[in-house]
């Protein structure tokens, strides 16, 4: 087992470029298209970069890039465990394309720079064909500029920001990009519908600056007017760096002019120490705070804290994260539980889904290489053939010859052609207790 550091996948990285310069010189688009129970898997280790391989050197060769440590640690640690389920769960029933699938796992650190870095040894020296990840917008953005040009297929299972879309739209991806999360165009929409319905008609945000809280903004500022509402600071938006360690100035900046609510595009690090600086100023009393996916962790109450009156200081806040209610839900709640014991966190279906999709497409092309499965990517989850749930099922009917439409955990995981999907969101509160529930769902219209 290989270990990596941070300084030396920088230079790996720096050393790589000419790879990539040359990738990028001419790039081919991919073709549009409307027994073991022993995986060759490998788990990351504590080192903040760290990767592992294995020595199958003839079949699909998978990636991860997901957060294990940084600003999205909390929320990164309850999905990473899906990618190796998946895998394990592929290689009990034949593999793919006659050979068990290896998979590299790397710790993006919540961090472009890592990313990039780790991107660039996933493509050029390890030689996947496709990876998932990452998980932060601002992460993805960096990975994906070295996955197109190597032609990787990159899968984020939650890189939401709405940047995506419109790169798409324009070809810079050259269909080597899909998520199995739908875009913060539909997430801002949610919330704002939410807000509607709550009566709030003065709503002021406060998002991280960077493309997932600029987005998301946006997105939300533009859906809340349409809908009648008014952004208390439009004009003045506040959004603070991802680097920042002190919140004085933006909390109150968030909270000035009397607004009924406050949207907090957040990270759950730097989030916790926004409100709890909102909270010490004492300018939350009597506003609602509402919040998104990035800090959708049963610890982010306990990483807020608690008031001087013992009661937490997120109590009674609500917010909205991208929900999962595909067909194969209940089949992958039950093989985590028997795997790894008690239920699967937030994004790990759409995790699972996002390693399904990339092996699928793999064995729909007959090939274990990126280029091959971005061209059988959509075929596999939107196409027409026979609806699907269960890999395993899936890669016995594509052995066949025959097609399917993979119906997911996390949702239908009809990619378009943007990679986008579209799916519905959790309604969550904070209780008294610091325990997070589930309180309704919404659909975007």
């Amino acid at each position: 087992m290989s270990k990596i550091s941070i300084s030396l996948a920088l230079s790996i990285a720096t050393i790589a470029s000419g790879f990539l310069l040359a990738a990028c010189e001419n790039p081919t688009p991919p073709p549009s298209t409307g027994g073991d129970t022993t995986a060759p898997t490998t788990t990351a280790t504590n080192s903040p970069a760290a990767t592992s391989t294995t020595s199958n050197t003839k079949g699909l060769k998978l990636g991860s890039l997901l957060p294990t440590t940084g600003d999205l640690a909390s929320i990164g640690q309850q999905m990473v465990g899906s990618v190796p389920l998946l895998v394990e769960t592929v290689n009990a029933c034949g593999g793919v394309n006659g050979e068990k699938v290896s998979l590299i796992e790397v710790d993006d650190q919540t961090d472009p720079k890592a990313g990039a870095a780790g991107m660039t040894k996933l493509a050029t020296l390890d030689k996947v064909a496709g990876v998932v990840g990452s998980f932060a917008s601002s992460v993805s953005t960096a990975a994906v500029s070295v996955a197109v040009p190597n032609k990787v297929m990159l899968i984020s299972p939650g890189s939401t920001s709405p940047v995506f879309t419109d790169k798409a739209k324009k070809g810079d991806f050259k269909g080597f990009w899909a998520r199995t999360a739908p875009p913060d165009t539909y997430q801002a929409l949610a919330l704002a519908q939410l807000a509607k319905k709550k009566g709030f008609k003065r709503v002021s945000t406060v998002v991280i600056n960077n493309d997932y809280g600029v987005g998301f903004e946006k997105a939300f500022v533009d859906t809340f007017e349409k809908l009648g509402g008014t952004v208390v600071n439009k004009d003045k938006p506040v959004r603070y760096d991802p680097k920042a360690q002190t919140f004085d100035t933006e909390a109150s900046a968030a909270f000035a002019g009397k607004p009924d609510a406050v949207l907090g595009v957040l990270y759950a690090e730097t989030g916790s120490l926004f409100l709890k600086a909102a909270y010490q100023q004492g300018v939350t009393k009597g506003v609602q705070i509402l919040l998104t996916d990035g800090v959708k962790s049963a610890s982010f109450p306990d990483q807020v804290g608690k008031g001087s009156n013992g009661k937490y200081i997120l109590s009674g806040a609500i917010g909205t994260v991208p929900g999962s209610s595909g067909p194969g839900l209940e089949n992958f709640n039950k093989l985590w539980n028997e795997k790894k014991g008690g239920s699967p966190g937030e994004y790990a279906p759409q995790a699972w889904d996002a390693a399904a999709l990339l092996v699928l497409a793999a064995q729909a092309a007959k090939e274990n290489t990126g280029v091959g499965i971005a061209g059988k990517l959509r075929e596999v989850s939107a196409g027409k053939g026979t609806a699907v749930s269960d890999v395993c099922e899936g890669l016995k009917l594509l052995k066949e010859g025959k097609q399917i439409n993979y119906q997911g955990a996390s949702g239908d995981v009809d990619v378009d052609a943007n990679g986008d999907v579209i799916g519905t969101y959790d309604v969550w509160t904070v209780g008294d207790d610091g325990k997070i529930q589930v309180i309704d769902q919404v659909s975007p219209k």
